[in-house]
């Protein structure tokens, strides 16, 4: 189980529960927001807000919400201003972890993500500590059954991803950041659904995980850093074999 591919899985499952639905909602609309801010509320000219949109939709986000959360960014109703934070930091087994943050107060943020990793028997490490670990490229995972793999790469690799990966139950495209909203839009054009899609940072390489107590602690941190209200995302370089979550 590798912190990107079958982890992904994982979180995918997670998403669909009722108990995470709520903080799902407030992570889209929080992009939303920005995105409408940084780049207006056409979606026909803010390739951004176009694929925030998607996601909205995908996850049957109701169109009210959307569209508040739009009107939103673009100042036609009130609402808060949000920052856009990476936090670096060790999980147990030297394992990098970046969390990525929008939020409304920073201070909350940092000692809410600091508390966490101290939790957890990690710590949080200074900025750059790990950048160079990490490749921030978009990544695209798409189920097996919603298309075959020669129709996906010929759409992927002639809207410009690096590359298209068969994993057996998924499949997963990445690209170069500046090809991400063509990709998006190109695999919506021919009606291949995403299971998910985002800028990630993608480990350089992987850290192997051999002790099952090492593993918990590693997940249960990510489970916890997930949780937090402010979190968008959690990227880690970890590699669990399937054997030690049994």
């Amino acid at each position: 189980m590798s912190g990107h591919s079958k982890w992904a899985t994982i979180k995918r499952a997670k998403a669909a529960t009722d108990a995470k639905r709520g903080k799902i909602f407030s992570v889209i609309s929080k992009e939303l927001t920005i995105a409408a801010r940084e780049g207006g509320g056409d979606p026909e000219f803010n390739p951004r807000l176009r694929t925030c949109i998607q996601k909205a939709k995908g996850s049957n986000m109701p169109a009210d919400n959307i569209e508040k959360a739009i009107k939103k960014g673009t100042g036609e109703l009130p609402g808060v201003s949000y920052d856009e934070l990476v936090y670096e930091g060790y999980a147990p087994g030297g394992v990098g972890i970046i969390v990525e943050v929008t939020t409304d107060n920073k201070n909350r943020s940092a000692s809410e993500v600091r508390s966490t990793f101290t939790k957890c028997n990690g710590n949080l490490a200074g900025a750059g500590a790990l950048a160079f670990n990490f490749q921030k490229k978009g990544q695209f995972i798409i189920a097996a059954d919603a298309t075959d793999e020669d129709t996906l790469m010929e759409v992927a690799l002639e809207a410009g991803a690096e590359d298209v990966e068969n994993a057996e139950d998924h499949f997963e495209v990445t690209c170069e950041i500046g090809e991400y909203h063509t990709i998006s839009k190109a695999l919506e054009d021919k009606g291949i659904a995403c299971e998910s899609s985002e800028i990630a940072y993608l480990p350089n390489n992987e850290i192997s995980i051999t002790d099952k107590d090492v593993a918990k602690q590693i997940l249960r941190l990510v489970d916890m850093l997930e949780d937090l209200e402010d979190v968008k995302a959690v990227h880690s370089n970890f590699d669990i074999d399937e054997s030690l979550l049994s």
